[in-house]
This record gives C-alpha cells, sequence and structure tokens, in this order.
C-alpha cells in the first residue's frame, strides 16, 4: 500500500469519527499532492465522510477551484495562517462540507522564492473547530516531506474532530 502504517490508522480513525457524527470532510491540498486525500478515500465507505477536495498548487487553481477572491493573492509572498484559514473556509463552504483540512508548504529540495525553508506547511482546518498552525519537519527531501506533511495533516484533523467532541 502507498500509505504509512499510522496513515491508515489515522484514516480510519478520522473515518469512525466523523460518520459516527454524521458529518464530511472536504480537502484542499497543495504540497501533499493528493495524498491526504487519496488516505481519507482508502478507508471503505468514503462516500460517506468524504465530501471531495482538490489539489491547490497553484495561486490559479486557488481561486478556481476553492473560489478563494483573487485580490488575497494580490500581494502574494507566500503562504500565511490567515491565507490557509481563508482557503479551508472556502472550500469547506464550497463543498458544503462539516470540515475541511487544508495544507500548503515547501516539499523542497530547496526553499521558497520568499525566503521559506523546504519542509515548511501550514495546516488550517475549518468547521466545528477553527485553527491554523505552521510546522517545520527539518527536512529537505521532496518526498520525504510530502509523506511527513500528509501524516502532520491527517493528526491536525483527527486532533481537531477529537476536541469538536469535547
Amino acid at each position: 500500500m502507498f500509505l504509512t502504517d499510522e496513515q491508515s490508522t489515522l484514516a480510519l480513525e478520522i473515518a469512525e469519527l466523523l460518520i459516527a457524527r454524521g458529518e464530511k470532510v472536504a480537502v484542499s491540498e497543495s504540497t501533499t499532492g493528493g495524498l491526504v486525500s487519496a488516505a481519507l478515500l482508502s478507508v471503505g465507505g468514503a462516500s460517506k465522510y468524504f465530501a471531495g477536495g482538490g489539489v491547490v498548487y497553484t495561486l490559479a487553481s486557488r481561486t478556481a477551484l476553492a473560489g478563494v477572491p483573487e485580490e488575497q493573492y494580490a500581494n502574494y509572498q507566500g503562504t500565511t495562517p490567515e491565507m490557509l484559514a481563508t482557503l479551508a473556509e472556502a472550500m469547506r463552504q464550497r463543498l458544503d462540507a462539516t470540515w475541511c483540512i487544508a495544507e500548503s508548504g515547501l516539499a523542497g529540495p530547496t526553499g521558497g522564492r520568499f525566503g521559506a525553508p523546504a519542509g515548511k506547511t501550514t495546516l488550517s482546518v475549518a468547521g466545528p473547530v477553527v485553527r491554523t498552525e505552521v510546522m517545520l519537519t527539518g527536512i529537505a527531501d521532496r518526498v520525504e516531506n510530502m509523506v511527513e506533511f500528509t501524516t502532520l495533516t491527517l493528526r491536525f484533523l483527527k486532533q481537531a474532530i477529537q476536541d469538536a467532541n469535547g
């Protein structure tokens, strides 16, 4: 299988939580390249909890697929927590989901054109719990970061859903 054991476990736990609550999740991912969606879709019965999503790797795709206003990117100098929170909420609304998990970062092997290092990702969840966090892996390898970003994103989503349970 293409998922790590932890990713498979997290996806199953997320699915169980969402199904039990009758909720759906949308995904807006960038540097994970679809791995978050793939993990969530690997669980049988995904149509009960997965609303859809997109790999919004470019600014054009963020406006076209997620419906984020183009003016938000007028002075773009890299992803900010506020920008990613707006993206998560826009995709959540667009797909009529209870939750949206959004991810955007720098997989590497080099840093970003605005000075951010490889291994930096920003995660944002929109829904009954709203939070955004910047994380650093300390890894320069592109594929390793994609895998690690996927794990971090799934952990972040699971924690938010659990926190909403009270």
